[in-house]
């Protein structure tokens, strides 16, 4: 049987020249091609390349784009040659070119008129939010704090957006947010997460889970970032914070840790498939984005009159401190020196007559009840 060759594609400068001419942004030809955004990039980065049925949608629009950007360019050639015509008419001033337009399908967009920060926040949220909670639900293990991680990620870049929105990778932002609060090793100290929530009802699915949170969560994030993600090597070292090697040697590790446990998941294209419907079982939603917006701009108003109270509690005690405390020195009074000032000590004297009869009447008097201590006159 004899196999289609592939079409061929051309060089990765040049499937995003072609991207860029067609005034086309990664999301929208991941969305045309039907990948993520990241494997977009990864394609014209030259790391990886397509294969199958996605390598064959990708070159049928790289070619329509590359014809769109032919028949453009012979357009603008035509416009060059044309002469300046000078008629004998009054009107000779008047000069009439026509431009030949290329035939396309669909009529071309209108510019988009410029979003607003909660509108652009709102898109990123609905683009990277869904697929973020299932990749936290494998880091994690639990469904509650998957969604709850995700949702203080995007509080934390709504807090700081003017810096989210102009980072290279916005997504990838959020992301290394979620997974360090997900990872934070204080959750085992709250009372909700101290006992592990059901594990999926398929046989397989509760195998993968469990090998997955047995590895350590630095591993677990190298394998996630890697065969659940798709990102390349150097992108996954960066965003764990460690070395081009030791990524490498996590991931291996992993692997090798999952493929112990599970040997049917030692081709690292199953072990991808097996994570992707892994993470999809589960009915894992999380907030819409006006109540994160909401809850965030909440928790900045809450946390910034805490650190206005904070401060001026500050300020009130060293302001006491300040009036009450001594305005000179005392120097201690050094040994061997006579201490001023001390009133001397005063002998006692002669009882008075009114004295002298109460000593007698106590000494002498009877009383009442059980015997008891009596002074003894010396």
């Amino acid at each position: 049987m004899t196999q289609t060759p592939a079409t061929p594609l051309p060089p990765p400068k040049e499937r995003r020249r072609l991207r860029e001419a067609a005034s086309l942004t990664q999301a929208q030809l991941a969305t045309r091609v039907g990948v993520s955004r990241e494997t977009v990039r990864a394609w014209e980065t030259g790391r990886t390349s397509p294969r199958g049925r996605k390598r064959e949608a990708y070159a049928k629009l790289l070619d329509e784009l590359a014809q769109d950007n032919l028949a453009v360019e012979e357009a603008e050639v035509d416009v060059a040659e044309v002469e300046e015509i000078q008629p004998e008419s009054p009107h000779a001033d008047i000069v009439v070119v026509e431009i030949p337009v290329p035939h396309t399908d669909a009529a071309p967009d209108p510019a988009p008129a410029p979003l607003t920060p909660a509108q652009a926040f709102d898109a990123l949220y609905a683009f990277c939010a869904p697929s973020l909670v299932r990749q936290t639900y494998l880091l994690t293990g639990r469904r509650e704090l998957a969604r709850e991680s995700v949702e203080r990620a995007f509080q934390t870049a709504w807090q700081r957006w003017p810096e989210v929105a102009v980072d290279r990778d916005p997504a990838g932002w959020v992301r290394s947010v979620a997974y360090e609060y997900a990872l934070s090793p204080w959750h085992r100290f709250r009372p909700r997460y101290r006992h592990p929530e059901p594990p999926p009802p398929a046989p397989a699915d509760r195998a993968l889970l469990t090998a997955l949170l047995k590895l350590p969560p630095s591993y677990r994030r190298t394998l996630l970032l890697y065969d659940g993600v798709g990102l390349g090597l150097a992108e996954m070292a960066a965003e764990t914070e460690a070395s081009t090697p030791a990524a490498a040697n996590r991931l291996l590790h992993a692997r090798e840790a999952i493929a112990a446990q599970l040997p049917d998941l030692s081709d690292p294209a199953e072990l991808h498939r097996r994570l992707t419907e892994l993470a999809s079982t589960g009915r894992l939603h999380a907030a819409k984005p006006p109540v994160v917006r909401f809850v965030g701009e909440r928790r900045t108003v809450f946390w910034t009159r805490a650190a206005i109270a904070f401060t001026v509690t500050i300020i009130g005690a060293t302001t006491l401190t300040v009036r009450t405390a001594p305005t000179h020195y005392e120097p201690p009074v050094p040994l061997g020196q006579r201490v001023e000032g001390v009133p001397e000590r005063v002998v006692q004297g002669s009882l008075s007559e009114e004295e002298v009869r109460l000593r007698d009447r106590l000494r002498t008097g009877m009383t009442a009840g059980p015997e008891r201590l009596l002074p003894l006159s010396r």
